[in-house]
């Protein structure tokens, strides 16, 4: 890093001893966002396990001459093409404004030359990053890089002052909960890919990558993942957990899918009203997810018809590092 101002610190890549100082880092950036912690140091390492990426290459940590970590790095490319590498980057607030911020965009750009040169011939390549709207200081160093705003995501969020209504399924269907058997997440993973190639900027991940992400999260319930039936036929699925790390208590949907051949025919509803049933059931009385604020499929509209509402939103920014024809979704058919 060529920033004099980074004479005063030390740089190298993390390790997975580091994994205590980066959870207490990335808390300490979002409680002076949010008010609240969000990740434990069991959720870092099993990202950072994550297969394809590599700390000793796709990370970096800034420390103080005591070797205190104020600033950390990973760059994540992890799509289908890797043409999308994703900038995650956190500063101590006390160490703001000195640089550390830009000098590790700069590491990042550098970083992302190698997804440039790995991407398929004339296929457009893209380094992004996210920030809550909130973080003024963030915005203006993307800004400054030559980020551009290309997308906002909406944390919604339902109050549950009573039993939600009763689901009506579409004629023929049939909701069931998840059994855990590697078959059946296979069929899941499938389903999940499907529907999610018609989510704005969408590239494919692949099953190795979903499995560990499922089997390292601390919050994995198989009770709380459902997926509904016509016959042999999967329609939809929905993965749900019973709480979130910032908040104990507040039930979320990960993920809710409906295939095409389903859609418009409120299953989506069905679904988020059985998830919300089974969440207050078990003494939950928010429920949230996160969703496209422009979403394609138009799931932002079904989330207000059900009482959500926006509580958080986040700032997509991107640049282009080369020029091409873009691979990820952009647009569906009706």
């Amino acid at each position: 890093m060529t920033n004099p101002a980074m004479n005063d610190y030390k740089s190298r890549a993390l390790t997975e001893a580091d994994a205590p100082a980066a959870t207490d880092l990335v808390n300490t950036c979002y409680i002076a966002e949010t008010g609240a912690p969000v990740v434990t140091k069991e959720e870092v390492l099993g990202e950072w396990r994550t297969p394809g990426f590599h700390l000793a290459t796709d990370s970096l940590g800034v420390l103080t001459p005591d070797d205190r970590l104020i600033g950390m790095l990973e760059m994540w490319n992890l799509g289908e093409p890797p043409v999308r590498p994703l900038l995650f980057a956190r500063v101590h607030p006390d160490y703001c404004s000195q640089g550390i911020g830009s000098s590790m965009i700069e590491w990042a750009e550098d970083w992302s030359q190698t997804a440039v040169e790995n991407a398929p011939d004339g296929a457009r390549v893209t380094l992004r990053s996210s920030t809550n709207v909130v973080n003024e200081a963030a915005a203006q160093l993307l800004a400054n890089s030559n980020f551009s705003v290309v997308r906002h995501f909406y944390r919604m969020v339902v109050e549950l002052d009573a039993p939600p209504p009763e689901p009506v399924w579409p004629e023929g269907l049939m909701v069931e909960t998840f059994v855990d058997t590697e078959a059946n997440h296979r069929t899941m993973y499938a389903v999940m890919e499907e529907a999610f190639a018609d989510h704005w900027g969408h590239l494919p991940i692949t099953f190795d990558k979903w499995m560990h992400w499922t089997e390292t999260d601390p919050q994995y319930d198989p009770s709380l993942w459902f997926w509904v039936r016509n016959g042999d036929e999967i329609a939809a699925g929905e993965l749900c957990r019973f709480k979130m790390t910032e908040d104990p208590g507040l039930g979320w949907i990960d993920d809710l899918a409906v295939r095409r051949p389903y859609r418009k025919r409120g299953l989506g509803q069905a679904l988020l009203l059985h998830a919300f049933g089974e969440l207050y059931r078990r003494g939950q009385r928010k429920v949230g997810l996160g969703v496209d604020a422009s979403s394609l499929t138009g799931a932002t509209r079904l989330y207000e018809k059900v009482g959500m509402e926006v509580v958080r939103q986040i700032v997509l920014y991107e640049k282009e590092l080369r020029p091409g024809a873009e691979l990820s979704t952009q647009t569906i058919d009706d």
